[in-house]
C-alpha cells in the first residue's frame, strides 16, 4: 500500500466526485482541498486526499492527517470520536487530537472567558436537565435568545428564541436535551446589522478576513441558509483580538478561524474559534495554504 506524507480529511461524498456545473459550493471544497493538497506539493511532501472514514486505508501509512472538509462528523459524532481516538496512535493529527476533542465542544467558550477573551453572554444547558426553556430563559431576562448544541455545525438545531415563539419550541427542547448539551445565549441584533467577520489565522498569525452576512430576514450566515461572504480588511483591534485569543490557548494550533461579531454594547465579541474543519476560503487568500503547508511541514 502507498504511503504519504500529509492525508487531507475530508468526507466520503467528496471522493471521486465531480460536480454539476451549478454545484458552486462543492466546486469550492474541491477547489480548496486542492489548493492545499497542491502546497504541500510544493514543499515536496507526498499527500493525497481521503474520507476520514475510508475503511481500506491503513492510518499508520501516513505521517500525518489535516482535518479539512469532514463536515459529517457532528451527524456520526461517536463514530468520529472513536475513529479520532485510535487514528491519534497512528500519526500525527492538525489540529492535535488534544485541541480537536477541546474545540469539539463549545463549553470551550467559558474556557476563552476565563481568560479574558470576550464571549457573547452565554449560558451552559446540560444533558438531562429538567427545566422548561421558559424556566431557563426567565433566569436572564434577554429580549431575544440563540439555543444551540454544544457540538454542532451549519446551525444544526440552531433557534431564535423570543417571549412569542418559547412554547412553541418547548416539546422539541425537552426532547433535544436528553441527548446532548445544549448552550443559550443572549441574541445579539448585531448579527443581522453588521454581519459576521471571519478572521483566518495560520500558525499564530493573521493571514486574510471574510465578512459573512445573512440573507434578509433570517440571522443565519452559513451559507446553508442563504448567507453570503464578502471580502473584508479587517482594522487593527479586530487582528489583535484574534491573534490574542489563539494567544491564549495552551497549545497553538496550525490553524484556526476566529469568528467575530459585535454584542448588544457593541462591544467585539468572539462567537465561535474553529479549529477543526473550518471553511478557510483559501480560494481568496491561496497563499494561506501555502503557509498552512509550510507550518505543518516544518512540524512532522
Amino acid at each position: 500500500m502507498e504511503q504519504f506524507d500529509v492525508v487531507i480529511l475530508t468526507e466520503s461524498k467528496y471522493i471521486d466526485f465531480t460536480p454539476n456545473a451549478d454545484d458552486w459550493y462543492s466546486k469550492n471544497v474541491l477547489l480548496e482541498d486542492n489548493l492545499l493538497k497542491d502546497a504541500f506539493t510544493k514543499h515536496g511532501k507526498s499527500a493525497c486526499i481521503k474520507s476520514w472514514d475510508d475503511p481500506y486505508f491503513d492510518w499508520s501509512r501516513t505521517k500525518a492527517v489535516v482535518f479539512r472538509t469532514t463536515w459529517d462528523y457532528f451527524h456520526r459524532f461517536e463514530e468520529f470520536e472513536k475513529w479520532m481516538k485510535e487514528t491519534s496512535k497512528k500519526c500525527q493529527m492538525f489540529n492535535s487530537y488534544e485541541q480537536i476533542m477541546w474545540n469539539i465542544d463549545k463549553v470551550y467558550l467559558k474556557e476563552l472567558e476565563n481568560n479574558e477573551v470576550v464571549i457573547p453572554p452565554t449560558y451552559f444547558i446540560r444533558k438531562g436537565d429538567k427545566r422548561s426553556l421558559a424556566e431557563i430563559c426567565s433566569i436572564h431576562k434577554w429580549k431575544e435568545y440563540i439555543l444551540k448544541p454544544n457540538i454542532s455545525g451549519a446551525a444544526r438545531h440552531t433557534y431564535k428564541l423570543n417571549e412569542n415563539n418559547i412554547e412553541q419550541h418547548e416539546e422539541l427542547f425537552k426532547e433535544l436535551i436528553q441527548n446532548e448539551d445544549f448552550l443559550l445565549q443572549e441574541y445579539l441584533e448585531n448579527i443581522t446589522e453588521k454581519g459576521e467577520i471571519s478572521l483566518i489565522v495560520i500558525g499564530g498569525e493573521f493571514t486574510h478576513a471574510i465578512h459573512k452576512k445573512a440573507k434578509q430576514g433570517d440571522f443565519r450566515v452559513q451559507d446553508d441558509f442563504g448567507g453570503t461572504i464578502h471580502d473584508y480588511t479587517p482594522k487593527k483591534d479586530e487582528i489583535e483580538f484574534a491573534e490574542k485569543a489563539i494567544a491564549t490557548l495552551k497549545e497553538l494550533p496550525a490553524y484556526a478561524r476566529v469568528d467575530l461579531v459585535w454584542d448588544n454594547q457593541s462591544q467585539l465579541c468572539i462567537s465561535e474559534l474553529e479549529m477543526i474543519e473550518p471553511e478557510l476560503w483559501f480560494r481568496k487568500d491561496p497563499s494561506a495554504a501555502d503557509l498552512l503547508a509550510k507550518f505543518i511541514c516544518q512540524k512532522i
